[in-house]
């Protein structure tokens, strides 16, 4: 899978080969030249690692310590694809020159340089060293699975591997607003997938003649920008009109786009593109002292958003999110925590589920934390009648609490409920994932039934799941017209008609979450990346808008009232569970998630929706 064809190298590491393509010549300027006058860094050949992430791969690698470096802790870093092309000091990177100058001149911090090569299948005992066809050496054979493929697995290898083996000898900087990552071509893509990957590691990228294209999935990275939060993270972007135009795709378009989509979406982005050239090292070389200027400036980035080109009719993430509305801690120190809902007057409520402080509570708009109830339930909402509706998975029953005697009514028992949504009717509904079921159940009559499930056969050829694979978070839109399921297991959440009597009809699966990637999956050339088909969509809500909120692995998964994703709102503690989300507190405006052990909030443009006092 990983072995490539020497064509396809030579293609892919066209950036660091002769500019066969190449209209105009590199420019050297001052910056490029060695100054006698001032201190110099030094650059340190690693031994040839041999990684876990990467297994059967060996990889050259070097490491610049400038002479101001301080082992406090305090250096900055940044890391170089295709390392050796960025440690030549006569080509046209020349890095190690570059950095003593801008050092030098305050123009950069003190900054430790990685340059790393991709990694390469070991030789043979005896094998000659590997050559193209021209003669030349060969080019990794690992390159663009490394480099082209989306997912994480790169910037594991990176922070996993090759930051805590420099560390031993030179401590470097926790900041990301410190660590800079940088590369062309396909080491380009892969320089802003570590970022977007892992903003809390990574904040700048440097991307020159970047291969944003369909060599594995790359061309998706403008529509996922469009549609998620602005991530922390600056990107500089190079290219020109000479480049590629090949079977993957069109480089100068690509990165248009790239620097399109970065714009509407506020990121502090700089995109330098000329006539000529070609898909070479040459302008990208010439310009590197500017662009690791802006790149390290200490300016702040003031975003600006510009909607003129959105329709009436768009519900983007720009009409939800706030600008400088981030998460906000409300509740700490949890077991776990689950069950998030809202009353009319914009109280929080939650449940925490495990631990000596399981129970439910309320949290008023002025901040005061309340013990309702020392039941550790997972779906909870009021109904019409006053009371908390409860799942109380670890009892096998659903439960109704009164709040003002505290006395529990079960409303059905040996069942293990999910989460549930309760109608202005009194209607409860709930997900019984264990059995791949949503249940109907009467508050005032107890009448139970199965109301839709989901069919799976088995074969010689496998199992076939018709239906949804894992019903979880269940939420109503305002109008309570349409029940809206999340497919934990899936990559859909289902729609249902509500009828008066409380069945479902017109059963379709009409939003489509955005699935993780699998970083363990098979990266083909000129194919989608492999994705996890589990979307871990749980608890949902809704606003007054008819947009509905599915917490997903990937975060808040929001779609407009047509079933359109508007976008996904990152999570609070990327390492941690995101179980379910609700609107509440003042106006029930702020946006509150259950995210493992802490809760969170953030204001948003947008009303929640109240069922108990709404349509019956």
């Amino acid at each position: 899978m990983r072995l490539l064809l020497s064509a396809s190298l030579a293609l892919l590491s066209a950036a660091f080969a002769p500019h066969i393509f190449a209209a105009d010549d590199f420019v050297e300027s001052p910056d490029h030249r060695v100054n006698e006058s001032i201190p110099h860094g030094t650059v340190t050949q690693m031994p040839q690692w041999e990684s876990k992430v990467f297994p059967d791969t060996v990889r050259d690698w070097w490491v610049y310590v400038p002479a101001q470096f301080k082992p406090d802790g305090s250096a900055a870093v940044m890391v170089f694809q295709d390392g050796s092309g960025y440690k030549n000091t006569t080509g046209d990177w020349r890095i190690p020159t570059v950095f003593d100058n801008l050092i030098a001149k305050g123009d950069m911090p003190p900054t430790v340089a990685i340059f790393i090569n991709p990694g390469n299948a070991p030789l043979k005992p005896g094998e000659a060293p590997r050559k193209r066809p021209d003669g030349r050496p060969a080019g990794a054979t690992n390159r663009s699975f490394e480099y082209d493929s989306l997912g994480d697995r790169y910037a594991k290898f990176l922070l996993e591997e090759i930051l805590p083996e420099v560390e031993k000898k030179w401590p470097l900087t926790k900041d990301p607003e410190m660590r800079a990552i940088c590369g062309a071509s396909s080491g380009g893509i892969c320089s802003f997938t570590v970022a977007w990957e892992h903003p809390e590691a990574f904040r700048k990228v440097l991307s020159t003649i970047g291969s944003f294209t369909n060599i594995r999935g790359g061309n998706a990275y403008p529509s996922l920008i469009r549609k998620t939060e602005r991530k922390p993270i600056r990107v500089f972007l190079q290219d020109s009109s000479g480049d590629l135009d090949n079977q993957f795709g069109n480089w100068p378009i690509a990165n248009q786009q790239m620097h399109a989509a970065l714009k509407y979406m506020g990121y502090d982005v700089k995109f330098d593109y000329v006539e000529g050239y070609g898909h070479n090292s040459k302008h990208g070389g010439s310009i590197m002292p500017d662009a690791l200027r802006w790149l390290w400036r200490k300016e702040k980035h003031v975003p600006v958003i510009d909607t003129k080109g959105d329709l009436g009719g768009d519900m983007t993430l720009h009409r939800l999110l706030i600008e400088g509305e981030g998460w906000q801690p409300v509740v700490e120190g949890l077991a776990f925590c689950d069950g998030p809902m809202s009353d009319a007057e914009g109280n929080f409520y939650f449940s925490d589920m495990k631990g000596d402080g399981a129970g439910i509570y309320k949290i008023s708009p002025d901040g005061k934390k309340t013990k309702l109830s020392s039941e550790g339930v997972s779906g909870l909402k009021f109904g019409p009648d006053g009371r908390l509706y409860a799942c109380q998975g670890s009892k096998k029953r659903l439960i109704a609490i009164d709040l003002k005697t505290n006395a529990i009514e079960e409303l059905a028992t040996d069942v293990q409920p999910n989460d549930l949504v309760v109608s202005a009717k009194g209607h409860i509904y709930f997900t019984h994932t264990g059995k791949k079921e949503i249940v109907f159940v009467d508050a005032k009559t107890k009448e139970k039934r199965v109301v839709d499930t989901t069919n799976v056969t088995t074969t010689g050829s496998g199992t076939a799941v018709t239906g949804i694979n894992a019903p979880n978070g269940i939420t109503l839109s305002p109008d309570q017209g349409t029940l809206a399921v999340s497919d934990y297991r899936g990559a859909n959440v289902w729609t249902f008609r509500v009828n008066a009597d409380g069945t479902l009809d017109a059963k379709a699966p009409t939003m489509t979450m955005r699935l993780p990637i699998d970083p363990k999956g098979e990266f083909k050339m000129a194919e989608p990346p492999p994705y996890n088909p589990a979307s871990g969509g749980d608890g949902m809500c809704s606003d007054e808008l008819g947009r509905f909120y599915v917490a997903t692995t990937l975060g808040v998964q929001v779609f407009d009232p047509t079933s359109r994703l508007c976008g996904v709102i990152t999570r609070p503690q990327p390492d941690k569970p995101l179980t379910s989300c609700t609107l509440s507190g003042e106006g029930r405006a702020y946006l509150y998630v259950t995210n493992g052990d802490k809760i969170f909030r953030r204001k948003v443009q947008a009303t929640g929706s109240i069922f108990y006092v709404g349509k019956k």
